[in-house]
C-alpha cells in the first residue's frame, strides 16, 4: 500500500510521452464516442511525433560527427577481440576435458589404479597383524584352558588376565570376526570357572560363624570336571594328577580386586557381628584346636561356646575378645595381599571400640552408685584392651584412643545416664492423668484483717478519698486499700450491749438521738501460732486416712452438683478450719422506718458492717408527658441515715487450705532424692577424675521442675480445657511445688548449694505459672461472660415481649454460670483465691450490665421497670458471699460495683425527689456525675425540675460540712 501523498505538496508534472498519452485516451474513450476520426487523428499525431524523433537523433549526430565516427569505430575493434577470445576458450576446453586425450581423465585413471593398489596392501597388511594376534589369542586360550583343567588356579588367574587383555587389544577389524566373538565367550568361561573354583577354595579355607572359626593355610583344589561329579574327587584325569594344593595367600591373590573387594567386606562384616559383637553380649567359652590331615594341610579352629548364663563378670568378655583379635591376628590377616595385610585389620579398629562401648560399657554403665567401683574396673580393662589389641597388635599409631577418651570422662557418662534416669522417672510421674483419689489439701497461713468496730451515730456522711462515702454504714479509711486481698475486713464486729435499738438511729416520732462510741471495745482473741508449711505425706496410706471432709468441707471425689438451682451457700467448704470466730457477730441493722414508710419494707443491700440504704423500689406517680421518659414528680424528701465509723484493724493470722495433686508428692521426693543422691556422690571420693562429682545429678533437680511446667499442660490438655477446676488445680500445683522447693533450697549444704540458683529460677518459675494459670483461668470465664451478655445487645427494647426475654435469657446464663464455677473452684482453691476470683466473674457481669444500662440514652417506664427486673436477676449472687447466714454477706469487698450496681437497680425506679436526695446524702459517689446526668436525662423528660437536678449533679458530689 502506497504512502499517501499530503496534499499541501507541489505535483510533479506528468512525465509521459506522446505514446503513453495517446493509449491513455485510448482506453478512456467509451465504445460508443470511438469514431474513425478519433482514431485517424491518433494515427496522425503518433506519425507526427515518430517524424520529429528521428529528425532529433539526425540534428545531434550532425552537430557532434567526429565523436560518433570515434565512438563507432571503437565498437568494431571490441567486437573483433570478443570473437578471438571466444575461439581461445574453446579449444582450451577441448585439451583438458577430451575423453581420450584431455587432462583430466588421465590424471584421475591413473589415481584410481594408484588407490587399488594401496588398499590391497593395507588389506594385506591387517589380515597378516589380525592373523598373528589371533593365532597368539589362540595359544593363550589353550594355555588357560590346560591351567583350569589342571586347577592350577594362581596361574590360570594370570592367564586369564592376560588373554583378556590380548582379546581387547586386538586389531578392530579383528573384534568383530565370529571367530573372536567365539573366544570371548570361552575365556569369559573359562574365568568364571576359575573364579568359581576360588571362591570354593575361599569358602573352604575361611569360615566365621557364631559358634567357630576356622582357617586353613591351603587347600587341596577341584578342577572342574571333578567338581561337577560331586564330592567323591577322582585322583587323576586322563592320566594326570589331580592333587592340586593351592594355599590361602595364593587363592586371595588370585582374585580380582572387585572380587577380593567384595569378599573383603562379607569377611569384615562377619567379623563384626561375630568375634566382636557377638563375643561381647555373650558369656562365652573358647576353645582353640589345630589339626593336619594326611596330605599335611593345617587347619585352626576357635571353637565358641556359651557359657553359664548366670555368669556376671564382664571382664570375661574382654578377655574372650582379646583372644579371638589373636587368632585372627596369628592365623589370618598374615595371608592377606599385602595391600590389605595391614589396612584389613585396621578398618576393625572403630567398629571394636564402638561394640566395646555399645554392647559393653553403655549397656552396663552403674545406675547407683554401689555399682559404680567394679564398672570403674572393667573401664580399665577396656582401656588396657585397647592398648593392647587395637594399638599393639594391629599396629594403629593414631591419638584417637575413643575407649580411652571415654574412660576418662567416666565420671561424666555416669551422671548424665543417671540425669536421663531420674528425668524419666520425673516424666513418668508429670505425664500421668489426673486421679482424685490420690489429691490431697495443703494447710498455708493467712494474715487477715480483723475489725473491731467501735459504735457510733453520726449525722454527716464521711469522706473518702474527697469524696462522701456511700449512705450504708461502711467505710474505709482514707488511703487504705479498698479491696483486700484476704477478704478477711468483711466480718463485723461484736456489738455492745448499749448499742440503741435502731442501728439507723432515727425514726419517724423519735427525735435523732446521737450515741457515744464505745471507749472499750471487744478484745479480739488470741493470734494462733504461724502455721508452718505443710510437709510432704510419708506415704499413700497416710493420704487415704485424711479426713474427706477437710478444710474446705468438700470431698475430691465427689461429683459436681447436677441441678443448678441449688444454692452454692448451703455447703460449707471451710467449716471446719473456720469455726473459730475472732469476733462475735453482730446483728444485722434495722431499716429507717421514715425509708420503710416511702420506699416500702424492701430489702436493703448489706455491707459487711451495716446496712446500706434502702432499694428504692416505687417511683413517683407522674402525669404522662410526650417524651418517652418520665416526668418528675416533687417528692418530700426523707431523713439520711447515720452512717457507722471507719473499723479499726488489727491482725489475725489464720490458715486455709487447698487442693494440689498427688503427682506433686512423688516429684518432690524425687527432688528431694536428687539433691541427697548429689551429695552422696561427691562424698564418696569414688569419681576422683570429675572435676566437680555430683554437679550433674544435682541438675536433674531443677530439669525435673522444668518437665512439670513444660508437659503437664501439654498431657493435660484436654482436661484443663473441658473442666473449670483443672487450671486452678494445676496452679495450687505449681504454687506448693514452689512454695516446697523454697523450703528444700533454705536447708542446701556442701555441693548442693551448686543446684540453689536453677531452683531459685524454677521457684519463681513456678509462682509465675502459677498466677498465670489463676489468671488465665478467670480470664476464660470472664471472656464467656462478656460473650453472653454479647446476646442482650446492650440491653435496648426492653419493652418488647422477645427482647426482653433474650436479655433475661442473657442474664439467666451468666448467672447460673457463675454458680456452676462457683462450687469447682470452692472445691480447690484456697478461701482467699476462690473469692478473690469468684468476685473477678461477678464484677465483669455487673460491670458489662451496668456499662450497657448507664448507655441507653432513653428508657421508657415500661423499659425501667424490666431493666430493674433484670438487676435483680443478679442480687442472687450475693448469697455465694455468705459463710454465717447470722452475718451479712462480704461482697462489697470482693466485688467492688456491687453497691454500685444495688443502687443502679433502685434509680431505675426512683424520682427525681429520690435521686436528689440520694445524692446530697453521698450515697451514690460510686456513680460518676456524668453517668447520673445521662441516666437521669434517659429516665425523664426534659423539664426545669430536671433541669435543676442535672445543674445540682453537675456541681459534683457533696463533701462533710456541705
Amino acid at each position: 500500500m502506497a504512502f499517501p501523498l499530503p496534499s499541501h505538496l507541489p505535483r510533479k508534472k506528468d512525465a509521459r510521452d506522446v505514446s503513453t498519452q495517446i493509449l491513455t485516451q485510448v482506453s478512456e474513450t467509451s465504445a460508443k464516442a470511438l469514431s474513425a476520426e478519433l482514431a485517424s487523428s491518433w494515427v496522425s499525431e503518433l506519425n507526427d511525433t515518430i517524424r520529429q524523433t528521428k529528425q532529433r537523433i539526425h540534428e545531434r549526430i550532425s552537430s557532434d560527427l567526429p565523436a560518433f565516427e570515434r565512438q563507432l569505430a571503437s565498437s568494431i575493434a571490441v567486437q573483433e577481440r570478443l570473437h578471438s577470445l571466444s575461439h581461445n576458450v574453446d579449444s582450451l576446453e577441448e585439451s583438458i576435458s577430451n575423453p581420450q586425450s584431455g587432462l583430466v581423465p588421465t590424471l584421475v585413471n591413473t589415481l584410481t589404479s594408484h588407490a587399488a593398489v594401496a588398499q590391497n596392501a593395507a588389506d594385506a597388511r591387517a589380515r597378516h597383524h589380525a592373523l598373528a594376534h589371533l593365532l597368539q589369542s589362540r595359544n593363550e586360550l589353550r594355555r588357560l584352558t590346560r591351567l583350569v583343567e589342571k586347577a592350577e588356579l594362581a596361574d590360570a588367574t594370570v592367564a586369564c588376565a592376560s588373554l583378556g587383555k590380548m582379546i581387547a587389544e586386538a586389531p578392530p577389524p579383528l573384534l568383530k570376526s565370529e571367530v573372536m566373538g567365539d573366544m570371548k565367550r570361552r575365556c569369559a568361561a573359562l574365568q568364571n570357572r576359575t573364579e568359581e573354583q576360588l571362591l570354593d577354595a575361599y569358602s573352604r579355607s575361611i569360615s566365621v560363624t557364631a559358634s567357630e572359626i576356622v582357617v586353613k593355610s591351603s587347600v587341596q583344589a577341584v578342577p572342574p570336571r571333578a567338581y561337577r561329579h560331586g564330592p567323591s574327587l577322582p585322583t587323576a584325569v586322563n592320566g594326570e594328577n589331580m592333587d592340586a594344593v593351592i594355599g590361602l595367600s595364593a587363592i586371595l591373590q588370585s582374585m580380582s580386586p572387585s572380587t577380593l573387594s567384595m569378599h573383603l567386606s562379607t569377611l569384615r562384616r562377619d567379623i563384626i557381628a561375630h568375634c566382636i559383637e557377638y563375643v561381647l553380649k555373650q558369656p562365652l567359652q573358647l576353645l582353640h584346636e589345630k589339626t593336619e590331615d594326611m596330605t599335611g594341610m593345617v587347619e585352626y579352629k576357635l571353637s565358641l561356646r556359651r557359657g553359664p548364663p548366670n555368669t556376671h563378670d564382664l571382664t570375661l568378655h574382654l578377655d574372650n575378645l582379646v583372644t579371638t583379635m589373636t587368632f585372627l591376628n596369628d592365623h589370618l590377616f598374615p595371608h592377606l595381599p599385602p595391600p590389605e595385610r595391614k589396612a584389613f585389620p585396621l578398618s576393625l579398629c572403630t567398629s571394636l571400640r564402638t561394640a566395646i562401648l555399645n554392647h559393653l560399657l553403655l549397656p552396663n554403665l552403674a545406675s547407683s552408685l554401689a555399682t559404680l567401683p567394679a564398672f570403674l574396673d572393667l573401664t580399665k580393662r577396656a582401656v588396657e584392651m585397647e592398648d593392647t589389641v587395637i594399638m599393639r597388635m594391629f599396629g594403629e599409631s593414631g591419638a584417637d584412643r575413643g575407649i580411652k577418651s571415654w574412660a576418662d570422662a567416666v565420671g561424666h557418662h555416669y551422671e548424665r545416664k543417671r540425669r536421663a534416669d531420674i528425668l524419666d522417672k520425673a516424666r513418668v510421674v508429670v505425664v500421668a492423668q489426673y486421679d482424685d483419689s490420690s489429691a490431697f489439701r495443703v494447710d498455708a497461713p493467712l494474715v487477715a484483717q480483723e475489725k473491731i468496730i467501735p459504735i457510733q451515730v453520726v449525722d454527716e456522711p464521711v469522706v473518702v478519698n474527697g469524696k462522701a462515702a456511700a449512705a450504708n454504714g461502711h467505710a474505709e479509711e482514707v488511703g487504705a486499700v479498698a479491696d483486700d486481698a484476704w477478704g478477711f475486713e468483711e466480718e463485723p464486729a461484736k456489738k455492745t450491749d448499749e448499742s440503741p435499738t435502731d442501728d439507723w438511729g432515727f425514726d419517724d416520732d423519735l427525735d435523732a438521738e446521737t450515741e457515744a462510741l464505745n471507749p472499750n471495745p471487744p478484745a479480739a482473741p488470741a493470734s494462733p501460732p504461724q502455721p508452718q508449711p505443710a510437709p510432704l505425706p510419708a506415704a499413700p496410706a497416710e493420704e487415704s486416712a485424711e479426713d474427706p471432709g477437710d478444710a474446705w468441707g468438700w470431698n475430691d471425689d465427689a461429683e459436681e452438683i447436677p441441678d443448678e438451682s441449688i444454692a452454692v451457700e448451703d455447703d460449707s467448704p471451710w467449716d471446719d478450719t473456720w469455726d473459730e470466730k475472732p469476733v462475735t457477730p453482730v446483728k444485722a441493722p434495722k431499716q429507717a422506718k421514715g425509708l420503710e414508710k416511702r420506699f416500702g419494707n424492701k430489702s436493703l443491700p448489706t455491707s459487711p458492717v451495716a446496712s446500706t440504704l434502702p432499694t428504692m423500689s416505687v417511683r413517683a406517680e407522674t402525669a404522662p408527658a410526650p417524651s418517652s421518659s418520665h416526668p418528675p414528680l416533687p417528692s418530700q424528701p426523707v431523713q439520711p441515715p447515720h452512717h457507722a465509723p471507719p473499723p479499726m484493724l488489727k491482725p489475725l493470722q489464720v490458715t486455709e487450705s487447698y487442693a494440689v495433686s498427688g503427682r506433686t508428692k512423688a516429684l518432690l521426693r524425687l527432688v528431694e532424692d536428687v539433691l541427697r543422691e548429689g551429695a552422696e556422690l561427691a562424698a564418696s571420693g569414688t569419681l576422683s577424675t570429675s572435676s566437680a562429682p555430683g554437679d550433674i545429678v544435682l541438675q536433674a533437680a531443677p530439669m525435673a521442675l522444668e518437665l512439670f511446667r513444660a508437659l503437664v499442660p501439654v498431657t493435660n490438655a484436654v482436661q484443663l480445657k473441658q473442666a473449670a477446676k483443672e487450671p486452678m488445680r494445676f496452679s495450687n500445683d505449681c504454687m506448693f511445688v514452689g512454695q516446697e522447693v523454697r523450703r528444700v533450697v533454705t536447708t542446701l549444704a556442701g555441693t548442693q548449694v551448686a543446684a540453689r540458683g536453677k531452683l531459685e529460677e524454677g521457684v519463681e518459675r513456678l509462682r509465675v505459672l502459677s498466677e498465670s494459670w489463676y489468671e488465665d483461668a478467670v480470664s476464660r470465664e470472664e471472656k464467656v461472660i462478656e460473650e453472653t451478655l454479647e446476646e442482650a445487645r446492650g440491653f435496648i427494647d426492653t419493652h418488647l415481649q422477645d427482647r426482653y426475654d433474650e436479655c433475661e435469657s442473657a442474664v439467666n446464663e451468666v448467672l447460673q454460670r457463675i454458680r456452676r464455677i462457683a462450687p469447682q473452684w470452692k472445691a480447690v482453691l484456697m478461701k482467699s483465691r476462690y473469692y478473690e476470683a469468684l468476685g473477678t466473674l461477678v464484677e465483669c457481669a455487673l460491670s458489662r450490665i451496668l456499662g450497657d444500662i448507664l448507655s441507653l440514652e432513653d428508657i421508657t417506664e415500661t423499659e425501667s421497670h424490666k431493666l430493674c427486673e433484670l438487676c435483680h436477676i443478679m442480687n442472687s449472687l450475693e448469697g455465694l458471699f455468705v459463710e454465717d447466714p447470722e452475718q451479712p454477706s462480704f461482697v462489697v469487698s470482693y466485688v467492688p460495683s456491687w453497691l454500685k450496681f444495688s443502687y443502679l437497680s433502685d434509680l431505675l425506679e426512683a424520682s427525681i425527689a429520690d435521686i436528689s436526695y440520694l445524692f446530697e446524702e453521698g450515697a451514690l459517689v460510686d456513680f460518676e456525675i456524668e453517668e447520673l446526668v445521662k441516666l437521669v436525662k434517659a429516665l425523664f423528660a426534659d423539664t426545669p425540675l430536671r433541669a435543676n437536678t442535672i445543674q445540682r449533679l453537675q456541681q459534683g458530689h457533696p463533701v462533710r460540712g456541705t
